[in-house]
């Protein structure tokens, strides 16, 4: 019980009591403390009790009085306080599951930590949580949770996710939405398995939870070349992928009607699967869902039309090259059209990269390579510079998925390589003069 204490602010209040690194923080006010937010949440008050072990494990407590919300001065060894939870269902889609071996270790480890979930809107099963998680999730207003839900069957959910808990823990989703906490979930659909009449007993049972319900994702199932011994699954057909947006749009008409906005929404890579242009970006509200892929392209358009609008003219020739995935190509070359427009200078080539790395059925930029880049684009007229989406790499900013960095592109090419935001602003800028 509690959290070891690895630091203490010099000048802060644990200082000034003495308290030294080493000594475990057991509980404040009576209550036991686990991690960061038990912490967080009960460190708040003017007035306190904390309670403490020392090393040679003598126990004793300090009152203290301070400024509320002021804090105590304590650091400790990550910012969760305890060690992340990590996943323990087999799902048949999984992503992870489908990675070459070789890969940076971190990109094995399978996240499923409600904690994530509010500090970096990750998604989890809810197959971890425990009752007294619900409680303080409750208690602590822990909005939104972001919930990886697949499918409202019970036992079809088990099944999808190779856990028998699966099903019976869709039950602390109406739990928490009854409690106060705003919820998205996430539903990634197999065809033949979750879609159909499945997709709309889930958007049915789902939508019954708002406005406490705020969105919900659909997105299809990614599927690389690795799948050596997994369930055997298809990517959607373009009929198929049309009518699961047709389900999506009748539920969010629904919804419109109802509570003023959509909350269901299908992928991006849907629309493209299915041969549909995207809807306007009002269609989107306040874009919940832009992580999951929904609205990026119609808000990415909608920032480069407005950007191109009042852009002064480009007076000096551009010649660059852009690289991005299969599937986003002709929507990326269908900007740079209207910006030829605007400036007849503009000499922009959009290179689409197919997937060798993890195989041609996954086209999304997010998951192209520098391998991959270097392959395609070797030996081509690449201009001044190339541009590729920042989506490319790892949030840092410093590698792709196979571990090459920007770096080893330019030096592979020869050419400044130059990650973007994710912006149509942002791309336009580039499209100037360097």
């Amino acid at each position: 019980m509690g959290v070891v204490i690895t630091g203490i602010e010099q000048g802060s209040i644990a200082h000034r009591l003495g308290i030294n690194p080493g000594w475990i923080l057991t509980r404040i006010d009576g209550h036991e403390i686990e991690d960061v937010f038990d912490y967080r949440f009960y460190m708040a008050a003017k007035n306190l009790t904390l309670e403490f072990l020392t090393p040679d494990a003598r126990p004793f407590s300090l009152p203290v009085e301070k400024d509320e919300y002021e804090d105590l001065g304590f650091s400790f060894s990550s910012y969760l306080m305890d060690m992340q939870k990590n996943c323990r269902n087999r799902c048949i889609f999984c992503f992870i599951d489908q990675l070459p071996q070789g890969l940076r270790e971190s990109l094995y480890f399978k996240d499923d930590d409600e904690r994530m979930s509010f500090l970096f809107g990750n998604y989890v099963t809810l197959t971890n949580l425990r009752e007294r998680d619900i409680e303080r999730i409750i208690e602590f207003r822990l909005s939104p949770v972001n919930i990886s839900v697949h499918a409202t069957n019970p036992s079809l959910r088990a099944k999808i996710m190779g856990n028998e808990d699966a099903g019976s823990v869709l039950k602390w989703i109406d739990r928490l939405a009854k409690g106060g906490v705003r919820l998205n979930a996430q539903l990634v659909l197999c065809p033949g398995i979750n879609d159909g009449k499945e997709l709309e007993r889930s958007l049915r049972d789902l939508i019954g939870l708002a406005p406490m319900m705020q969105s919900i994702a659909i997105v299809p199932v990614g599927l690389t070349k690795h799948r050596q011994g997994l369930t055997e699954l298809r990517p959607f057909t373009k009929s198929e992928a049309s009518a699961a947006l047709d389900a999506v749009d009748a539920f969010g008409d629904e919804m419109l009607a109802k509570h003023g906005q959509r909350i269901c929404y299908a992928s991006d890579e849907f629309y493209l699967l299915a041969g549909r242009d995207f809807p306007p970006a009002s269609y989107y509200g306040a874009f919940d869902q832009l992580e999951n892929g929904i609205g990026m392209c119609a808000l990415f358009a909608s920032e480069f039309s407005d950007a191109l609008r009042d852009a002064p003219y480009l007076e000096s020739p551009k010649n660059i090259s852009i690289a991005t995935g299969v599937a986003a190509a002709p929507f990326i070359s269908s900007l740079i059209s209207q910006a030829k427009e605007f400036f007849p200078n503009l000499n922009a080539a959009v290179f689409p990269i197919e997937n060798d790395f993890l195989g041609n059925t996954i086209t999304v930029s997010g998951l192209v390579t520098g391998k991959d880049l270097i392959r395609r684009l070797e030996g081509k007229d690449l201009g001044e510079a190339l541009l590729i989406p920042g989506s490319m790499l790892r949030r840092e900013g410093d590698l792709f998925l196979d571990g090459l960095s920007p770096d080893d592109v330019r030096q592979a090419l020869n050419i400044p390589v130059i990650p973007i935001e994710n912006n149509g602003e942002a791309l336009l800028a580039a499209l100037r003069p360097i």
